[in-house]
Formats: C-alpha cells, sequence, structure tokens
C-alpha cells in the first residue's frame, strides 16, 4: 500500500509505502514533553514545596502577589474601563484580527510609546501586540535567541525568563545587582558573563522584586557594554513611569543610538488590568539591524493569532484618554505605602529595608545569623506564616537567598497590620549572634 505526503511547498506528491501503525505500537506510552519538562515557575514550586498553615486565630496576610487589584482598594478608572465595554456592545471587535494585533491598537501603542517615552517616531509596524507582557517577553526571547545559545537575566529579577527560556534550548546567566547601590547592576560581573553564545540582555527597570530605578547615566552605562559586544536589549519596562517622586524613568530605547532595542510594555501594571492580557513589544531600531528579527516576531505572533480583540479595539481610547491623573494616585499611594513599611521594618533587629523608587515591591534583607531558629530564608518566611498569618515570597524565589519580598499594594491599614507583625515575630526570635559578640571582644583585646 503506498499513501500520498504533500510537500511542505505544496507543488509535487511524493509515494512513500504506508507503515503499518500497529507494527509499530504495542501499547500506550504518553509521557510529559520535554518542553513541559523544562518549563518551571520557580516561585511556584518553592511556594508549594512549603507547606505552611496560616494561623487561624489572625487574619491571613498575603504580602506575596505581584497582582496590584488583589485588596480591591487599587481599581481601573472609567476612561480604561468604558471603551473596553463600549467595544462589547458595539460587537466590532469580535472576530479574528491580524495576529500581530490590530493596526488601529498597534498605531495606538506606537503613538503612546513616541509620546511618553521620547522614542522619536514609530509606526504600527514597529509594535507587535501580545497577550500580556509575559506573552511580549517569550515572543522576544524567541525571535532573538535559539537552541544553545543563553541570555542574560538580573539577580535578583522576576523569575519568568526562568519560566520561558529553557524551553527554546536557550541557558540563563544572571547578573549580580548591587544592594549598598540600590540594587544597580554590576557591570563587571555582567562583563565577565558575556561569550560567543550570548544572544541578548534582559534589563529589567523598573524593578520586580526590588523596586529600584536606574539613573540615565547607569542605563548608558549598560547600553554603551551592550554596543561593545554587539548584543540586542530586551527592556523589561513593564512598570514604567510607576516611579516615586523625584525619580524619573528613563526608557532604554531613548538612549540608545545604536543598540537594537525590543521593549516589553503593556497595560498590566501602570493601567492595573494585569487579567486583561494585553501587552505589546515596540521595536526601535535605528540602523536596521533588526531586519530578519523583525519578520521572526511576525512569524512567531502566528502562535496565539493575537491577544484579546475588544481590549485591542479599545486601546486607542484607554491610550489617550486615561488622565495623568490616575497614574499620580496609584504611585502616591504605592510611595506612601512604602514609606509606612520602611519606617516600621527599619527599627525591627535583625532586618535590612531597601526603600523602593519605584514599581510596587520592597526588598527586606533578614540577618539569618540573627534567627537561629531558620536556617534560610524560606524557613523564616514557613514560620512568619505560621505564626503570624504574613506570607512574603522568600528571597529564593529572585535567586536571591537571606531576604524577602513584600507588596505595596494593601490598603494602609493591612501594611501597617502587616508590618507590626513582622516586628513582632523578629523581636520574639531575634538572638545576638555570640561570634558578633566574640569578634567585637577580640577587636577590643587587640
Amino acid at each position: 500500500m503506498e499513501t500520498d505526503h504533500i510537500n511542505n511547498n505544496h507543488d509535487r506528491i511524493v509515494k512513500k509505502p504506508a507503515k503499518t501503525v500497529s507494527k509499530l505500537r504495542t501499547k500506550w506510552n504518553l509521557k510529559t514533553t520535554a518542553f513541559a519538562e523544562s518549563t518551571v515557575n520557580p516561585i511556584r514550586e518553592i511556594v508549594d514545596n512549603l507547606k505552611f498553615i496560616p494561623n487561624p486565630e489572625k487574619q491571613f496576610i498575603p504580602l506575596s502577589i505581584g497582582d496590584p487589584t488583589t485588596f480591591g482598594n487599587l481599581q481601573p478608572c472609567s476612561e480604561i474601563v468604558e471603551p473596553v465595554i463600549e467595544m462589547l456592545r458595539l460587537n466590532q471587535c469580535n472576530g479574528y484580527g491580524p495576529s500581530t494585533g490590530r493596526v488601529e491598537a498597534r498605531q495606538a501603542v506606537a503613538d503612546y510609546e513616541a509620546r511618553l517615552n521620547d522614542v522619536g517616531s514609530l509606526t504600527a509596524d514597529d509594535v507587535i501586540i501580545c497577550s500580556g507582557c509575559s506573552s511580549a517577553l517569550e515572543l522576544s526571547i524567541a525571535a532573538l535567541a535559539e537552541n544553545g545559545q543563553n541570555i542574560l537575566i538580573p539577580r535578583p529579577g522576576f523569575s519568568i525568563y526562568q519560566t520561558l527560556a529553557p524551553g527554546f534550548g536557550v541557558s540563563l546567566r544572571m547578573y549580580n545587582l548591587l544592594p549598598e547601590r540600590n540594587f544597580e547592576i554590576d557591570l563587571l560581573h555582567l562583563e565577565s558573563l558575556i561569550d560567543e553564545n550570548t544572544a541578548a540582555l534582559v534589563v529589567l527597570n523598573p524593578s520586580n522584586p526590588c523596586g529600584s530605578v536606574f539613573s540615565k547615566n547607569h542605563l548608558l552605562q549598560i547600553i554603551k557594554l551592550a554596543e561593545k559586544y554587539y548584543l540586542p536589549i530586551i527592556a523589561d519596562e513593564i512598570y514604567e513611569h510607576m516611579v516615586f517622586p523625584g525619580k524619573v524613568f528613563h526608557s532604554v530605547s531613548s538612549l540608545s543610538k545604536n543598540v537594537p532595542v525590543l521593549s516589553c510594555g503593556g497595560l498590566t501594571k501602570r493601567f492595573l488590568v494585569p487579567g486583561w492580557r494585553m501587552g505589546w513589544v515596540t521595536v526601535h531600531d535605528r540602523h536596521n539591524l533588526f531586519k530578519d528579527v523583525r519578520k521572526s516576531l511576525m512569524k512567531l505572533s502566528c502562535r496565539i493569532l493575537g491577544p484579546n480583540a475588544a481590549v485591542q479595539g479599545a486601546l486607542p481610547r484607554i491610550l489617550t484618554e486615561t488622565p495623568q491623573s490616575f497614574f499620580d494616585e496609584t504611585v502616591i499611594t504605592l510611595q506612601k505605602h512604602a514609606t509606612i513599611a520602611y519606617d516600621i521594618l527599619s527599627e525591627v533587629k535583625g532586618l535590612k529595608p531597601n526603600m523602593p523608587e519605584g514599581a510596587m515591591y520592597m526588598m527586606i534583607g533578614i540577618d539569618v545569623d540573627n534567627f537561629p531558629e531558620y536556617a534560610t530564608d524560606l524557613h523564616f518566611v514557613k514560620a512568619l506564616v505560621e505564626e503570624q498569618s504574613i506570607f512574603c515570597l522568600p528571597g529564593q524565589c529572585f535567586q536571591y537567598p537571606n531576604y524577602m519580598r513584600i507588596v505595596l499594594t494593601l490598603p494602609e491599614d493591612l501594611i501597617r497590620e502587616a508590618c507590626y507583625r513582622i516586628a513582632e515575630f523578629c523581636e520574639k526570635h531575634f538572638k545576638i549572634d555570640e561570634r558578633i559578640i566574640q569578634n567585637a571582644i577580640n577587636n577590643t583585646v587587640n
């Protein structure tokens, strides 16, 4: 028996003998694929393995969830919501659109980015609409790196890169951030990681989990290093302009003259609608170095056939009509909560909070030597939730032990309550490290 096979060009038929399937398989053999096995969410794995039980006598307060809408106190304004409602009522965006996104939506993003970030002229052809910023990051990694190559990511940094890259056979090299310099990049360490297989540099600014905001000068240093080694930059800027008064956000693309940049953003955080899954990649390429990368992005966009059509239809109004006062009020609230948390926790023995400059998180150092009951930050966090019903993300979720991350999106009364309970827990379990005392004695004697 013969069977027909049509080749990829659809221009001829090749005759091949048909195989008898029954001779090839004698039983079911369904396994997890290698792609699935390599797809891991580090936060989920660590949290699931903690297996904690909160104290039932105290209200559970999760300081772990990076969703600004969790507690209901931060909500999108009517100028964000009404355009989507209108699209649904008009029945104009119920069907499929281009896989790269509807032209009107892409042009709206191009205009928004050009206006907001001073990146020069952009067109709809410079934008790919994605299903959230995580989808934009996946698209960017897949377009720039392939099996056997590596990309550079921050430590501490958001764990999504560890979820996305390995499935493509792309390894991760983590460059250090410096807490003593408010989590700026250790440029010497970054440079030491670069080799001939390095495909891209990921720059996360403002930072999750650190809340740091890079200065213009520091970004120029990063760009200079990328140019030296001909490295394109993936700019994870989902928290763009979520910076506290006195700080200024500079997009990587606004400063780069020669290094091509894929900038990843979206509505998720700044517009307080993470569940709408609306993100984008904007292509910034002054010297046409991304000619083939643009083709790759277009091909890869076909994997999801475009994100939510109704939200795309509403984008032009959302991006032009949302008042600046809405963004300002959100940032002021986050800064206020950051100040409250910092003022309380900076007085707690054994903790070293880092005052953030933006985003919606705070990193807190734990002097584990002064909490001898707990060997690591994981044990510390587990005991904290079981005793005080306060759950913080352990630093190991971000490849950064002896720290924990808290979110700042809670109502003010809850952020105060949570910090007071953390203080109570630390006061109970803090012990002075005898080695420190002995070193002090030795220094005095000497």
